[in-house]
């Protein structure tokens, strides 16, 4: 009885206990890699907020270029529902666009009667102001082109990748022929997808983090030695110092390392502090790169395009993750952003520039959803019934040929109805007058 009363064998392990201290105890370590670094890093609403508010306005910003595309100034609802999956939406297409009733207007054709959408006259107003911000601001995008290709090793850089951060650096769409080929004493295309630096100027080889340091030297009274290779550091609000950290950090700071417009030395790996040195390169360069932009933000992705050419043979996400007072990575909106800390403060950029003012106001416009939308609905009733009258002004399309056809057709006919007009009123006289000579008789 005593034996069916025992109790089955568990699968739990041996307990631990004076009598098998002996025995070796395994835990499985706790992984550190970048990706459990960036799900454990301390949070910045501010700028995670930011980052989803702009998320929304590329979105939009994507609808408004293929509007642009159309023939017409409006495009059919039905229409614009087929463009979900180019922009990647996962919501009805016609809620989408009654969110936002200062960016698009929606309305019912007059003769259609279908469901229309244009874009607002406030969002093409400030899409213009745009253009003219950044055709006023060329000289400084030339610039930031020129300091782009100091930086790099062999003098040259990738179109491909300059296109796909054109908007941060605040170049044009057709930035090849417009900036490119236009200043030709400073840029020469080597091929059709290289573009190299024709000299060096050394006055622009002055990066921004100097102008820190310089300030930092004359109005804070501090010494050569600690602020001569110092990065400005904020660490966010809530962030955790372990113990050895601010040493750790005191001692990166006095680091030396090849300034990024700097070509005098190779970094050694294997010398002494070699890698440390060669990541604190990697950091500055990045930290000048972040600095040329007109909103002092890129997305982490486009960063792996100029590995190669600014010679940063090191994993870029990992090694941003590394220093959270410097940079700050945030993944709100399916994409990952990386900000530079110094530039931003309660979610704003601190020296703004006229690029960055306008895109802001394109931002405020967004963020007023619905509110102020019962002007909206006046000024909308006004300009629909001009619908007809305004669709397709000064575009061919097809059966314009025929217009003069029946115009003629309808002269011929006036003159033909004219003509037998005068006819008959002399027929008509004509047997009048057969009638009384047949009474008179």
């Amino acid at each position: 009885m005593r034996a069916l009363q025992m109790k089955a064998p568990t699968s739990q392990p041996f307990p631990f206990g004076p009598f098998n201290s002996a025995m070796q105890r395994r835990w499985k370590k706790p992984a550190d890699t970048a990706q459990t670094r960036l799900e454990n890093r301390t949070r910045d609403s501010q700028l995670d907020k930011l980052t989803a508010n702009l998320k929304r306005l590329a979105t939009v910003l994507q609808l408004q270029h293929l509007i642009s595309k159309r023939r017409g100034p409006h495009v059919s609802v039905q229409i614009m529902s087929r463009w979900k999956n180019i922009v990647g939406l996962n919501v009805d297409m016609g809620q989408l666009l009654r969110k936002y009733p200062h960016i698009f207007e929606v309305f019912t054709h007059p003769v259609k009667r279908n469901q229309c959408c244009r874009v607002s006259r406030r969002m093409e107003d400030l899409m213009l102001q745009e253009e003219a911000a950044v055709k006023e601001c060329e000289l400084e995008a030339v610039r930031r082109l020129k300091k782009l290709l100091m930086m790099s090793v062999s003098g040259t850089l990738r179109v491909h990748a300059l296109w796909l951060i054109r908007r941060e650096l605040g170049l044009p769409e057709s930035f090849r022929d417009s900036i490119i080929a236009k200043y030709y004493d400073d840029f020469k295309l080597v091929d059709l997808e290289t573009v190299e630096l024709v000299g060096r100027d050394e006055d622009l080889g002055v990066a921004q983090v100097e102008i820190w340091r310089e300030r930092e030297y004359r109005e804070k009274w501090l010494s050569e030695f600690e602020t001569k290779y110092a990065f400005p550091i904020n660490l966010p609000t809530g962030f955790k110092i372990e113990s050895g950290f601010r040493e750790k950090l005191k001692n990166w700071q006095r680091l030396q390392y090849l300034k990024p417009y700097e070509r005098k030395e190779v970094v050694r790996v294997r010398t002494c502090g070699g890698i440390e040195r060669f990541e604190k390169r990697a950091v500055g360069i990045l930290h000048e790169l972040l600095s040329l932009t007109t909103e002092k933000m890129v997305e982490v992705e486009r960063l792996s395009h100029f590995r190669r050419d600014f010679c940063m043979e090191v994993n870029v996400r990992e090694l941003l993750l590394k220093h959270p007072g410097i940079f700050y990575i945030s993944t709100r909106g399916n994409t990952q952003m990386v900000f530079l800390r110094e530039a931003y403060r309660r979610g704003c950029l601190i020296e703004p520039n006229p690029v960055y003012v306008v895109r802001r106001k394109m931002l405020d416009l967004l963020l007023l959803g619905r509110r102020h939308s019962r002007e909206l609905h006046i000024e909308s009733k006004e300009e629909s019934d001009n619908v007809v009258g305004d669709e397709d002004v000064g575009v061919p399309r097809d059966g314009d040929w025929v217009i003069p056809i029946l115009d003629n057709f309808d002269d011929n006919l006036c003159e033909i109805s004219d003509s037998s007009v005068e006819e008959l009123n002399d027929y008509s006289e004509n047997k009048n007058s057969r009638n009384e000579h047949k009474l008179e008789g």
